[in-house]
């Protein structure tokens, strides 16, 4: 029989956490954060990390394993969260994978060749430079591009598959390999079970913006200013949202209240793109609303029962 592990996914605000707490005390659950900035030690409140009170002794893993100078890449988090999974079956446990950096989530749900060790940031930057190639010199001449650098690979992609050539040529330029020579490795033997948490557009913003609001009440300024006086030794966590925004601020550019409506509108913008992408990356996603329809956990409970007879 495969091995089961649940998924919970989604924009930031929108109650991943507190689900998955509920979910975790129901079915002997424990937690693998699925973020990209709650690995960081000392980046607690602008990454919206869960308290020891929250957990409510629900074990987590993946949170403050690195301090602020260490690079970590989506190929140490998909290693390290199979890892822990192997280790929360042992102890005849259910492992759930937590979060809303998309890429990492994927790379650990379908094994996903990394082909060498990459931020997101490095992913985004190559991925930005091919989708601005194609706005500037159109679909033919980005397929122009593949074809003369690996011309296997572009004949099977159609020029009008603008998605999957950029696809292409951003593997190309990440590993310095043929798209196609790539390995395609086996998909992992588990049975994820993927729930996706969304709600309406301007709900969504307000909580966000109501988030930063209390993030503030929390502290968050001294949280940036510290990762500031650090961000020559913190690349990565250096550029995290609700850190990056108060820079301007510190060196008197611009005013707090600007920096901190700036916090909140990158936020939304980030939280539109994690949609975006969790509806176009991941095809087999049980969507819920619990902001607008808290009663249905009720029916995810009720799947998850069935799912784990």
């Amino acid at each position: 029989m495969r091995k089961k592990a649940i998924m919970i996914v989604g924009p930031t605000a929108v109650g991943k956490t507190a689900l998955s707490i509920d979910i975790a005390k129901l079915f002997n659950g424990e937690v693998i954060s699925g973020d990209s900035m709650q690995i960081y030690r000392h980046l607690d409140i602008g990454t919206a990390k869960v308290t020891p009170a929250e957990m409510a002794g629900v074990p987590h893993h993946l949170i403050d394993i690195c301090d602020l100078d260490q690079r970590f890449t989506v190929h140490d988090f998909k290693d390290l969260a199979y890892q822990n999974m192997q280790q929360i079956w042992q102890r005849h446990r259910l492992p759930m994978i937590v979060g809303g950096t998309g890429f990492y989530l994927n790379a650990l749900r379908l094994n996903l060749s990394l082909g060498g060790q990459t931020t997101p940031e490095e992913d985004f930057s190559h991925r930005q430079y091919w989708q601005d190639y194609l706005q500037t010199h159109g679909a033919q001449a980005l397929w122009d591009a593949l074809n003369q650098k690996d011309p296997v690979a572009a004949s099977k992609i159609p020029v009008n598959n603008e998605r999957r050539v950029i696809r292409a040529l951003e593997v190309i330029d990440k590993t310095g390999h043929l798209f196609s020579q790539q390995p395609t490795p086996a998909p992992l033997d588990v049975d994820f079970f993927v729930i996706g948490l969304t709600t309406e557009r301007a709900l969504l913003y307000q909580r966000i913006n109501h988030r930063v609001d209390i993030m503030m009440q929390q502290g968050l300024l001294a949280e940036a200013r510290y990762v500031y006086e650090h961000r020559d030794q913190a690349p990565q966590a250096s550029k995290g949202i609700g850190y990056k925004e108060f820079f301007g601020y510190f060196e008197h550019h611009i005013s707090l209240d600007e920096a901190i409506d700036l916090v909140k509108k990158n936020s939304r913008h980030y939280a539109k793109r994690q949609l975006t992408w969790f509806h176009n990356q991941m095809h087999d996603v049980q969507w819920f609303d619990l902001v607008q329809h808290p009663q249905q956990k009720l029916l995810i409970i009720q799947l998850l029962t069935e799912w784990l007879a």
